[in-house]
């Protein structure tokens, strides 16, 4: 095994960037690709087996450019850009970072941030209809929201409207006091907090009373033709077949519409079938759509959630295994 020295240019401004607080990045990457990493005068050694050596100098050429950009290095940044290079993906962070979507009110970029990511936003540029399919933290809803409220911003749609089906997660809530606005808003906050963290609560009200922007039940559609509008469904896996065909048989001209769910986490009764499921399978290969399938290495919440979601795919597909293992050994 030949040992090889390789030196990159990382400036002492982006330095504590890349390496991380207490160089926690620099030592993970050096434990990733059993290297060595040596910062002096703007200039990193790296020292270890070629081929390793090369990957290292791959994930700190992206981390010292996403810096360059102003970006705050995070460990996810730091967790994907060493996922592509083991994968050998020729596109990497950087070029993944120059897709800007907007900005919160308080001057925050909104980008994708994984492979998957992307592909779903230009996707949603692309098609009239986009399903976000994948677990909770990849970014599905939150995506979505952004690029809605930056179509209407551009006036390229007259108005938004997000819906979700009313089911309690496990729980019933029907006794609670109050009116029916008053009963549903709590399936609808998560719509409400990325609205207001992307277009500020005073310019959400303000549109909402103009009848703009429509926050509302999936039973509140029926009825209706949508033209002109940027429809976000969410938590669509709780839906039921003819729930979804009466909301997709709404959209009208000019609109842009995204469904977005997770398979894995539906609060529908027993023994009912998915509307997202069947909906996936009907609409398969028509023109005009897209089907996204984000999985936990699009997880952009704490590197903890990413793992969470490994760890449950892993424990469901040892689940489905089973069955099959123990009619086996009743057959012998």
């Amino acid at each position: 095994m030949s040992l090889s020295e390789l030196m990159i240019d990382i400036p002492t401004q982006h330095e504590q960037n890349v390496f991380g607080q207490f160089d926690a990045y620099a030592k993970k990457i050096e434990r990733t690709f059993h290297v060595t990493l040596i910062a002096r005068d703007g200039q990193v050694k790296i020292l270890g087996e070629q081929a390793s050596a090369e990957k290292a100098r791959r994930v700190l050429t992206q981390l010292t450019e996403l810096s360059r950009r102003g970006n705050t290095i995070t460990e996810q940044n730091v967790d994907y850009a060493i996922s592509l290079v083991f994968e050998d993906q020729e596109e990497g962070i950087v070029e993944i970072d120059r897709e800007l979507i907007c900005h919160t009110l308080q001057g925050k970029p909104i980008k994708p941030k994984t492979l998957g990511q992307k592909k779903y936003v230009d996707a949603i540029k692309k098609d009239m209809i986009t399903f976000g399919l994948g677990p909770a933290g990849t970014g599905k809803t939150y995506l979505a929201m952004a690029m809605a409220i930056t179509a209407f911003k551009q006036n390229e749609v007259e108005r938004i409207i997000l819906t979700r089906p009313a089911i309690e997660a496990g729980e019933k809530l029907g006794f609670l006091p109050g009116d029916l606005q008053s009963k549903i808003d709590p399936y609808l906050r998560p719509l409400y907090d990325a609205l207001y963290q992307i277009m500020g609560a005073e310019s959400f009200l303000k549109n909402s009373e103009k009848g703009l922007i429509e926050v509302a039940p999936l039973a509140y559609m029926r009825g209706r033709t949508l033209d002109n509008a940027f429809i976000i469904l969410d938590e669509a896996q709780n839906t039921t077949p003819a729930q979804m065909k009466m909301f997709l048989t709404r959209i009208g001209f000019g609109s842009k519409v995204v469904i977005t769910g997770d398979s894995t986490q539906k609060d529908l009764p027993a023994g009912t079938v998915s509307g997202l499921d069947v909906a996936v399978k009907v609409i398969k290969g028509l023109e005009g759509i897209s089907i996204c399938t984000l999985t936990s290495k699009d997880v952009v919440r704490h590197p903890l959630v990413q793992k969470i979601v490994k760890a449950y795919e892993e424990y469901e597909k040892k689940g489905m295994r089973a069955p099959k293992a123990n009619a086996k050994r009743k057959k012998s």
